[in-house]
């Protein structure tokens, strides 16, 4: 009975799950940093880079405060050292296989482990991993070095023979925003800027994960799931395969497939589709991958996929040649912005920003935004909301208003770039679009940058652009993914005749060329993928500049942060021409957001009103990367301008657009939903309330539609003394029949009613007369459920205030009224 036992309990404990998994260890702890000259060294943070870690340790001033980004350019011109010691354990050491994986390095390092060099790298947007099994210690040393960008940008000038349009920045493989662009700093930063890890295996390890769909409709989902591993052929023959979706098991596969790659087919019955969200649920599959020999578990995996279709249509019609997006053979008209990195430290974005400016995004109606080729291949957090969140993707590959050498290394270096971030990002549902890059087309052909050069020269520069964009990126694209790609955004530039009727087009005639708003309404392209209007930010962000709490917009420190030569002239320039200018500062820092709205508006309806000729308008930009006066709809401390408040009502599903032409005013029904019918209530009013004229009738919007649904002649109208008020599918908007400094606006006070709520306060609002352009500010931290918004005459508007303040005893408020006289 005794042996019996014995026996029992051997056999339980043989049965029991065994684990030899791949050992992770982040190496984020202990790290120093020092100029290479000199002899102290400073803590460091890991991930993070020099600027951040010198400001950490009281060594610099703080960059994004008055003029102190000037005084920091050393940073970038020095030598920086970085280390630390690390243990490891025996059971470790005696791991098979031991390797350091980098997961980002800026840019130009030499790291050595135990004083011998292991790695030099030259790209920051890649990974790079290197066996340390044979110079691992029980204690160790981890030493970096980073060296300037300069050296190396001038070894590789000088082999050319010419120069390249932008600068130096274009032989370096990193954000390319760091060397200054319009709206950011020049903050040229280097660091461990992504997780260092030791990872320890004995003899398996999952090294890649796809999952690749082949078919999908109503009733089935064929999928293919496509493992890279490290392992032996003899431990192949005994390993065994657990597939999960939904955390249920799918199915058990022991089948040996030679090589590094292990295969097997996924077929989900009546699978859910994942949708952007304005059109359905984002929903996603958890897929898991549990690799055993026997008992033992060797390594697993998850990801969650999104299954969609997504298709790019580019078709000749009779007036050019189309531009959209087709998602579950849907197709989608793309609302939203353009995306840059929110932090010129990188490090200093936590996933709680990620999570509040993708809530913001889908808060303002957005379902697509465009991660713009100066910036980053963004960290996977950003990627994992835009799928949990519906909002679609376009992708640039990080290369931006330049042109690039063709050299064999530079050329290997990109192709192997494309690999690294391809891989990582594939099984992303949201992803819609690569793109090559940002204007390096529109730039060779329009801006000057052949002039003076040999044709001979020339055609390299164009032929070396082919490599890159023509060759190494779509050909990696389509082999490692089933996404589409576009060469360069935009198609073509505003100075060729096509940019109207042919791709995308970022139409810069608007600002640059200070072209008036109207202009958006008369030359709508077939998808605008970039225009933009500047605005002060909040009144928070300018006294953070100064450090100051007397709003001050002429002092030296605050115009640094306008980093377009020409863009306090061109704020002032648009403000006259459609709005009063007013002298103060607080009132001249409101006016300029209520400007910037207009205009983007003016040209995001008209671009909805064409649909579907145009099928997207993504205006630039949604953040900033530090405080500035830029064209960003949300600041840099993440307060909403004027222009997400009104982008939201203008991107709403259903979208009741007026226009006037011809003294006619034509209304029109927007309908990205499925077919709506309700009564369409029209009424004009004078600014007291009087109605002037009114209209109801019973219409359809059909599914993905744009139609005009009445049309009335003006003659006899005071457009100056007159709003038209309209209301369909529960929302009532405004439009104004004049420029809004010509509106006869009255004086006239607003009554405000303020109560506690359990999430902040609640005010409602009520006034005798049309109040334009309303806006509610206070020192409090919190965010307005609605803000520049209209008031009507003897109607009360409720607005919600979210807050952890207990009181809002200074709330104040700002119309376009007080400035009509």
């Amino acid at each position: 009975m005794r042996y019996s036992l014995l026996l029992l309990i051997l056999v339980c404990l043989s049965c029991q799950t065994k684990h030899d998994v791949p050992q992770t260890i982040e190496l984020h702890n202990n790290w120093e940093f020092k100029k290479v000259t000199d002899s102290n060294w400073n803590s460091a943070t890991v991930p993070g880079n020099v600027h951040s870690d010198l400001l950490e340790n009281n060594l610099i001033e703080n960059p994004f405060i008055g003029n102190n980004e000037h005084d920091l350019q050393w940073i970038s011109e020095t030598d920086w050292e970085y280390k630390t010691t690390f243990s490891v354990d025996k059971k470790t050491l005696q791991k098979q296989n031991i390797e350091l994986n980098f997961k980002g390095l800026d840019t130009y390092a030499s790291i050595f482990l135990n004083d011998s060099l292991i790695l030099k790298t030259n790209n920051a947007f890649r990974e790079f991993q290197v066996d340390v099994k044979p110079l691992l210690k029980t204690e160790n040393i981890l030493r970096i070095l980073f060296e300037n960008t300069t050296k190396f940008e001038e070894q590789e000038k000088a082999k050319l023979g010419y120069s390249l349009p932008e600068g130096n920045r274009i032989f370096t493989r990193k954000a390319q925003f760091q060397y200054g662009w319009d709206w950011g700093p020049k903050l040229n930063t280097s660091g461990i800027w992504r997780p260092v890890k030791l990872v320890a295996w004995n003899d398996f390890k999952i090294d890649d994960f796809y999952v690749k769909q082949l078919k999908l409709n109503d009733s089935i989902a064929d999928l293919v799931l496509d493992i890279k591993k490290i392992s032996s052929i003899e431990l192949d023959k005994s390993l065994t395969y657990n597939i999960y979706i939904n955390d249920l098991l799918y199915k058990t596969s022991s089948e040996v497939l030679k090589g590094h790659t292990w295969a097997t087919r996924l077929l989900i019955k009546n699978p859910k589709r994942w949708w952007p969200h304005n059109l359905g649920e984002p929903y996603l599959y958890d897929i898991k991958v549990v690799v055993k020999k026997g008992n033992a578990i060797l390594d697993s995996i998850s990801t969650k996929i999104g299954l969609r279709t997504i298709e790019l249509v580019t078709k000749k019609d009779s007036v050019g040649e189309s531009f959209y997006f087709k998602v579950n053979d849907v197709p989608v008209y793309a609302k939203g912005a353009n995306y840059i990195p929110q932090n010129s430290m990188q490090n200093k974005v936590t996933d709680a920003h990620y999570e509040k400016l993708l809530d913001d995004a889908v808060d303002a109606n957005m379902n697509m935004l465009r991660v713009w080729g100066g910036g980053i291949y963004e960290n996977d957090i950003f990627y994992d909301l835009c799928d949990k969140k519906g909002i679609l993707v376009w992708q640039d590959f990080m290369f931006a208003c330049a042109m690039y050498p063709g050299d064999k290394d530079y050329l290997q270096n990109v192709q192997q770039e494309a690999i690294d971030n391809l891989k990582r990002l594939r099984n992303h549902a949201s992803i819609a679009l690569w793109c090559g890059n940002n204007e390096n087309s529109e730039g060779w052909h329009r801006w000057g940058w052949q002039d003076g050069r040999s044709e001979s020269e020339k055609e390299e520069i164009w032929s070396n652009y082919l490599k890159v964009f023509d060759s190494i990126l779509p050909n990696t694209v389509a082999k490692l993914t089933d996404t589409y790609y576009w060469e360069s955004s935009p198609k073509y530039g505003r100075g060729n005749p096509k940019y109207e009727f042919e791709g995308d087009a970022h139409d810069w005639w608007i600002w640059h060329d200070g072209y008036p708003f109207e202009h958006l309404e008369e030359r709508v392209p077939r998808f605008m993928s970039e225009f933009g209007m500047q605005s002060f930010p909040s009144y928070e962000v300018i006294n953070y500049i100064n450090q100051s709490d007397s709003l001050e917009i002429t002092s030296e420190g605050f115009k640094n942060h306008q980093k377009h030569v020409r863009g306090f002239q061109l704020i002032d320039e648009y403000m006259q021409r459609d709005f009063p200018v007013p002298t103060q500062a607080e009132d001249y820092v409101y006016m300029s957001q209520v400007v910037q709205a207009y205009g983007i508006t003016k040209g995001l309806e008209a671009q909805r009103r064409a649909k579907p000729y145009n099928m997207g308008t993504l205006f630039w930009q949604l953040n900033d990367c530090w405080p500035s006066i830029s064209w960003s709809s949300i600041d840099f401390f993440g307060n909403w301008k004027a222009l997400h408040y009104k982008a939201k009502k203008s991107f709403e599903n259903v979208l009741v657009s007026p226009t006037i032409k011809d003294n006619v005013l034509k209304t029109f029904v927007i309908n990205d939903n499925l077919t709506v019918t309700d009564t369409l209530h029209l009424k004009l009013i004078d600014f007291s309330g009087k109605e002037l004229w009114s209209f109801s009738k019973e219409v359809t919007a059909l599914e993905n539609s744009s139609d005009l649904m009445h049309e009335l002649n003006l003659e006899g109208i005071d457009k100056k003394n007159a709003v038209l008020v309209s209301s369909f599918n529960n929302t009532t908007s405004t439009y104004f029949l004049a420029k809004p400094k010509d509106l006869k606006l009255q004086q006239a006070e607003i009554t405000k009613e303020i109560t506690k709520t359990s999430s902040g306060f609640k005010v409602k609002l009520s006034s005798s007369t049309l109040q334009k352009d309303v806006f509610l500010f206070t020192k409090e931290k919190g965010h307005f459920s609605d803000n520049f918004f209209d008031l009507l005459p003897n109607k009360i508007l409720e607005i919600d205030f979210t807050t952890e303040a207990e009181t809002l005893n200074d709330l104040k408020i700002k119309t376009l009224n007080n400035f009509i006289n």
